[in-house]
């Protein structure tokens, strides 16, 4: 494994728990957690998919992160 694929690796599991701990109702879409879960999962797969270059899916991270600080801000403020 190379840095690229530990940093996505790391990006996508965390993805993958924020979606999961939703999907079954121990984070609500609202929440701070989720938020913050999704901005850095999101993040460091856009990291990885520069790093490849994987343009494709570095764009669909780059919105991914900024929608969940949008979120984050949201969730923040309530």
């Amino acid at each position: 494994m190379n840095l690229a694929d530990i940093i996505g690796s790391i990006g996508i599991v965390i993805l993958l728990i924020a979606f999961f701990l939703n999907l079954f109702g121990y984070l609500e879409k609202d929440s701070v957690w989720y938020s913050l879960l999704n901005v850095v999962g999101a993040t460091l797969a856009g990291i990885a998919s520069y790093l490849i270059p994987y343009w494709p899916f570095f764009v669909l991270e780059i919105i991914w992160t900024i929608v969940s600080i949008f979120g984050l801000i949201k969730a923040v403020k309530n």
